[in-house]
């Protein structure tokens, strides 16, 4: 948590380095270019960095970037992940555009203990703003490429562009399943959805600490398979953490999962190994979309009566275990290296 609460402080002054509060014309004319006709700067702040500030300062983990710099310390040593520590950015950026969106398309109330960004400034100004974010970060590609070298931000550029393409087919199925339109889904096609949606950001993350520091493409390729699994299984608690959590920590509606309908892998097992009848009741709860808190708490029974959360939890840790084991070895004895251990652990078990 020391670790994560220091990158966390690096992470948020990087971001306002490139992406100030408010523009002005200098800061405006370095991100777009010089005007041809006239900037409307109030506009520009309004519209667009104050929706995503106002979704940066509510907090976050910012451990994509935490992982990042890890993963470059770890193959690269210090001074090149030093050099390269602006570019954290890039994945915590993103990151937050896609939680924009995201909250949009889940009809989601709460954000990190607040209304989501869509309820205060209206659904177009959230997309567009979150839209944004998906691109701002690729400036510093442009304009320190010099800095990197132009195969690593060529190789950067190509880990951006696959993993976007990932994250949309991940949502996408995601969105589908929780519509009801899948009535049989295996574990292995939710874990596959989950390596597209979640585990892509944190596969980026890593890929990107990797190609920035000048790593060989089998560690590059090494490392994101280890993220992707972190990334996993961060999603597997995270919807443990929505049945079984504590909303004020958590941030978000307890049960919020169930009334969106989805099918995470804590329902879909309960919807295997549980009696017909019920799994028939759990299916149609989740088919209603409903915000009934009687019908919500009857489902979170139905999955503590199959003990599926625990079985998630153990899902999670082997996952990890395994793509540890395939990773340490690539891996020189360091500090980094031990982090990235614990730091793996944490995402795990954590309880927020």
């Amino acid at each position: 948590m020391k670790f994560l609460n220091s990158g966390k402080k690096e992470a948020d002054r990087r971001i306002k380095k490139y992406l100030p509060r408010k523009h002005d014309k200098r800061s405006l004319e370095w991100l777009l270019g010089k005007a041809r006709y006239a900037y409307d700067i109030k506009s520009c702040n309004m519209s667009v960095n104050r929706p995503i500030w106002d979704l940066l300062d509510r907090g976050g983990k910012r451990w994509r970037p935490a992982l990042m710099m890890i993963v470059a310390e770890a193959l690269g040593g210090k001074a090149k992940a030093r050099r390269v520590a602006d570019f954290m950015i890039l994945p915590e950026i993103i990151h937050n555009g896609t939680l924009m969106i995201d909250d949009i398309e889940d009809s989601s109330d709460l954000r990190r203990g607040k209304a989501c960004i869509h309820h205060i400034y209206g659904i177009d100004i959230a997309i567009n703003a979150g839209n944004a974010m998906y691109f701002v970060p690729l400036i510093l590609l442009m304009k320190k490429k010099k800095l990197i070298g132009e195969k690593a931000a060529l190789k950067a550029y190509e880990i951006y562009t696959q993993e976007m393409i990932n994250v949309s087919y991940g949502q996408g199925m995601d969105i589908y399943w929780h519509q009801g339109k899948v009535r049989k889904i295996s574990e292995e096609q939710y874990l596959q959805m989950c390596a597209y949606k979640t585990g892509t950001l944190a596969r980026g993350s890593a890929k990107f600490g990797a190609a920035l520091v000048g790593a060989k493409e089998s560690e590059i390729e090494a490392a994101g398979k280890f993220a992707e699994a972190i990334g996993v299984a961060f999603q597997i608690q995270d919807d443990i953490l929505n049945l079984a959590g504590e909303e004020k920590k958590y941030g978000k509606e307890i049960g919020g999962d169930i009334s969106e309908g989805k099918r995470t892998l804590i329902v879909l097992h309960s919807m295997r190994v549980g009696k017909r009848v019920d799994s028939k009741r759990l299916r149609w709860i989740l088919d209603q979309h409903t915000k009934s808190q009687p019908l919500i708490l009857e489902a979170i029974e139905m999955v503590n009566k199959t003990d599926s959360i625990n079985y998630s939890k153990q899902v999670a840790r082997k996952m990890v275990k395994k793509a540890w084991a395939e990773f340490k070895p690539m891996l020189k004895k360091s500090e980094a290296k031990e982090m990235l251990q614990a730091f793996a652990t944490y995402l795990v078990e954590r309880d927020v």
